[in-house]
């Protein structure tokens, strides 16, 4: 098949639907109406002679031909958007700079493996470094230049710092492949009486799936309380428990883990992820140009 033959623009339809298994939030991902999407689809269908994705209770799922095609056309998207973006004041190709990000479990399970992997091959001297959940210290080592900039769950409520959208999280739930208990849906009932595996509180206000369930009288088993994300499904693969975690995030560990991802029976609200970083980097052309590729990476995932 010749390249000429396909709207280009039919690429980015497919790596919407491909990364968010679903029509609705692929049309939304990338403005538009979801007719207008079905009718994108219809056209990559007809000029692949492959349906692509076909509807299950779990979403869109890919067929084969489309499993083998969603690794390579992403990546070929992941290199034109951010090279379209590449500042040439910052000579990113030789440059040997090291950025300090601070990021959670999340951006380095989810973010970080993509966002390295183009990195490397656009500017193989560029070095990253990874602060931890710095916590309450954030913003004051922003402040004095040891954090270039952060991924966080909340607004920077200080005039000092930029805050720039990333991307929006849904919240799924995750069992072990053969789970005696859950097939391929997940009943109100089940999961509040199903034991839970659940992360240590990262909000004040306390965590979200508490707070919507109380809405409703209602209140889940804890079995476990974690500090990382990572744990919670080497748990629930040796067991029945159940847990509940970021959409991308759950994907990376249903593969990896052989875990069945569960659409919850709560209609949880979406999860806002900012970066953020200090002003005084405004104008720095090295700075401007990794937070531009990052920012770019996040809004495609």
């Amino acid at each position: 098949m010749k390249l000429r033959s396909i709207d280009l623009n039919l690429l980015a339809v497919f790596d919407a639907i491909a990364a968010d298994g679903n029509l609705s939030r692929a049309a939304r991902r990338l403005g538009m109406s979801q007719p207008a999407m079905s009718n994108a689809l219809a056209r990559l269908r007809e000029v692949l002679d492959d349906p692509l994705f076909v509807r299950t209770g779990r979403g869109m799922e890919p067929t084969p031909r489309a499993r083998l095609m969603a690794e390579p056309i992403r990546q070929a998207l992941d290199l034109m958007q951010n090279s379209l973006r590449l500042d040439s004041a910052f000579d990113y190709a030789s440059s040997r700079r090291t950025f300090t990000v601070a990021v959670e479990d999340y951006g380095e399970a989810v973010v970080m493996p993509r966002f390295m992997e183009w990195l490397n091959r656009v500017a193989p001297g560029v070095r990253v470094r990874i602060r931890p959940e710095p916590g309450n210290s954030l913003l004051a080592e922003m402040r004095r230049g040891a954090i270039d900039m952060a991924m966080e769950y909340h607004r920077a409520q200080d005039d000092e710092f930029r805050v720039q959208p990333l991307m929006e999280e849904t919240l799924v739930s995750m069992v072990r492949q053969g789970h005696p208990l859950v097939g391929d849906n997940l009943s109100l009932e089940q999961y509040v009486t199903l034991a839970h595996v659940v992360i240590e509180p990262r909000s004040p206000r306390g965590p979200l799936v508490e707070r919507e369930l109380k809405k409703l009288g209602l209140s889940r088993d804890i079995a476990l309380q974690v500090p990382h994300f990572l744990s919670m499904p080497l748990i629930v693969r040796t067991t029945d428990f159940i847990c509940t975690l970021p959409l991308r995030m759950a994907r990376v560990y249903a593969e990896h883990f052989r875990l069945k991802v569960l659409k919850p029976p709560i209609d949880f609200p979406a999860i806002p992820i900012y970066l953020v970083w200090s002003k005084s980097l405004d104008a720095d052309p090295g700075h401007q140009w990794f937070r531009n590729a990052f920012h770019d990476l996040c809004q495609r995932l």
